[in-house]
């Protein structure tokens, strides 16, 4: 199996690269982008790079989400950040992700253990390419989130890796939101993976169990995109 690599316009081919102090300073800014849902605890709403993101703050930890264009292996995806605001360290994991749909049937996040072998005994050319530039286009084009201990930390730690065809796989598994414990300050982001048969989400809730709180999301049903006239 062969990869597409690297993906010109990429963070890997060097031109997403930021500074740890870039990283550090902007972490900052995701902590004070949202003041009015952060005093009211109200899920905050907002458009950015063509995604549809809802923000919600509760305990001083802000988490953020938009689901992803792309599927892939079946999965509907979630880009997710996640910053820790308050004055202690907490851990996250994907499965503290769950979504309940209208008519009560609930489908648990994948593990990223899970994600990361299916990426790279099973994802496609094709699949890798998708993956990859999706997220990086939403992390990017994303002024509130820069992490201190996201996506480019993981896939910077495989630019050691030997096999080129390892390196491509291993960097789209960095996607994959992995269990991170953040100290006051940090933030970290990363993908969600949801086992949907390649079928959008529905309506329902997103819930987030995490840091002592319960964070709850509405989400509206996907609106079918109309094909462009020719």
């Amino acid at each position: 199996m062969t990869y597409p690599w690297p993906i010109k316009g990429s963070a890997y081919d060097g031109s997403g690269m930021r500074s740890l102090i870039h990283l550090r300073l902007a972490a900052i800014l995701f902590l004070a982008v949202f003041p009015i849902a952060k005093l009211r605890g109200q899920v905050l709403e907002f458009e950015s790079g063509g995604l549809k993101y809802k923000a919600l703050t509760r305990g001083g930890v802000t988490i953020m989400f938009a689901p992803l264009p792309t599927r892939v292996l079946g999965y509907t995806i979630l880009q997710v950040a996640i910053s820790n605001g308050s004055p202690v360290s907490w851990s996250f994991k994907p499965e503290d992700f769950r979504f309940e749909r209208d008519d009560g049937q609930r489908i648990q996040a994948v593990s990223a253990g899970t994600v990361v072998k299916q990426l790279l005994d099973h994802a496609s050319r094709g699949d890798v390419g998708r993956l990859i530039s999706a997220y990086e286009s939403a992390l990017f084009g994303n002024a509130h989130v820069r992490s201190t201990n996201g996506y480019e930390s993981r896939r910077q730690d495989y630019l050691a890796l030997g096999s080129t065809k390892l390196k491509a796989a291993s960097a789209a598994s960095a996607i994959a939101l992995v269990t991170t414990k953040l100290s006051p300050g940090q933030s970290t982001d990363g993908a969600v993976f949801y086992p949907s048969k390649g079928k959008p989400l529905g309506a329902g809730r997103l819930i987030v169990e995490t840091a002592g709180e319960m964070f709850e999301f509405p989400v509206e049903p996907e609106v079918p995109q109309r094909a462009s006239a020719k």
